[in-house]
């Protein structure tokens, strides 16, 4: 029998036990290790990956304790963003000094804070010959890559390729301090969350087979805007919530971004992907929505467009929780009800990919230098944002460019 990959986590938090509940599906993979620097919370964490039943998993004391335990083969990055690239150096040093062998390190969105860092990273990753992989999982949801598969076999094969994409992820904001801080997170949603949103237009824009570089950017329009969490009232909540460290009236960032990102297609023919994140969306929950179009046919999605839903009368009331949907806002009322969002969100798919790719020794078709164009795309829309116009894609001084907002500079317009 095929020996399974033997995989460690960098990370405790939400999003690793977002993909050790995935794990529960992937075939020839088992989790190995947790590492954290909240020893408490990788106990915990290792405890939980045991439970599903997808390994006998430790929690390790360091990252190089983790590497050179031979029964790891590969590590999933899933720790904050500004750790990324001291957690790669340590792998690295590791390695280098004979401690351990891995064949791949898979990292999880986005790659980087900005350029500089996305470049280190591509850096490490190359110098140390390992096979990469960038974790997007919205390029593997189902619903998505289904109806990207239909619109353009069907559609476009009759009419032409599609020329207009659009991508939202919305919800109420994220689960930890961190994710609010710009100077640890790279900046506020845009960085956060358009990650997501930029990868996805892309993908539904280019032909199916056709490499990435088949559509090239060439203008970026951004803005961002705080809307909700800089009011005093709610700046209040969010530091109640979050700690003092987290305050909006001193150091905000941005709770609301749009981008407009202008491509030519391989004829040289215009397609334009429209993008937009918030922290500051109240609805049922997490709410993910793309459509794509072309000359006669049109592909949507939306995540709470569920197949089932709950009710719940005003005589109903229990604790908060988020057991109907991710960044549940409601406990009462018609609610939509995911199933399983490990699958639907593209985890499953996307896990099962970079196993499979990992065990066979492929690099696979999504790696560190996607991660890397899409940090630039980003920090090309903040750019385009501070500025207050349209930019060049790949304008001057991007590589050493830093946010306002993570920066701790900006102010959200007033007027």
């Amino acid at each position: 029998m095929k020996k399974p990959l033997g995989i460690g986590f960098i990370g405790s938090g939400f999003i690793t036990k977002f993909h050790l509940q995935s794990f529960v599906a992937v075939r020839d993979a088992e989790i190995r290790g947790i590492w954290s620097p909240n020893t408490a919370h990788a106990t915990e964490t290792a405890a939980y990956a045991r439970s599903l039943g997808i390994g006998e998993t430790n929690a390790f004391a360091s990252i190089t304790d983790m590497v050179a335990d031979p029964s790891i083969d590969a590590l999933w990055l899933c720790g904050p963003n500004h750790r990324r690239v001291e957690n790669l150096e340590e792998i690295l040093t590791a390695l280098e000094s004979g401690k351990g062998t891995l064949k791949a390190i898979a990292c999880e969105k986005p790659l980087a804070r900005n350029v500089a860092e996305a470049k280190r990273c591509v850096e490490l990753i190359e110098k140390s010959q390992l096979l990469h992989g960038y974790l997007e999982d919205q390029l593997f949801v189902p619903a998505i890559v289904r109806g990207r598969a239909l619109a353009w076999g069907r559609g476009a094969a009759a009419t032409g390729r599609p020329y207009l994409a659009r991508s939202a992820e919305e919800h109420s904001g994220p689960h930890k301090p961190w994710f609010w801080q710009g100077q640890h997170q790279g900046g506020g949603v845009l960085n956060d969350m358009m990650c997501h949103s930029v990868e996805v237009t892309r993908f539904l824009l280019t032909k199916p087979g056709a490499p990435r570089n088949s559509i090239r950017p060439v203008r970026v329009t951004g803005h961002i805007q705080s809307l909700k969490w800089s009011r005093p009232d709610y700046a209040r909540l969010l530091k109640e919530s979050m700690g003092p460290e987290v305050d909006y009236l001193i150091r905000p960032s941005e709770d609301f971004a749009r981008a407009t990102v202008e491509y030519l297609d391989e004829s040289g023919r215009p397609l334009i992907a429209e993008t937009t994140t918030s922290w500051s969306y109240v609805g049922a929950g997490l709410r993910l929505s793309s459509e794509l179009l072309g000359p006669e046919y049109s592909f949507a999605y939306n995540s709470l467009d569920t197949s089932s839903k709950l009710f719940l009368s005003r005589r109903v009331s229990g604790d908060a929780g988020e057991d109907l949907v991710e960044k549940q806002n409601a406990e009462q009322g018609l609610m939509p009800i995911v199933g399983n969002e490990a699958a639907e969100y593209g985890y499953e798919n996307e896990n099962r990919y970079f196993t499979r790719c990992f065990l066979e020794g492929k690099q696979p078709e999504l790696n560190f230098h996607d991660g890397l164009e899409v940090v630039k795309l980003l920090m090309t829309a903040y750019m385009s944002a501070e500025q207050e116009r349209t930019l060049p894609w790949n304008p001057p001084g991007l590589d050493t460019f830093v946010p306002a907002v993570a920066q701790g500079t900006w102010k959200p317009a007033s007027k």
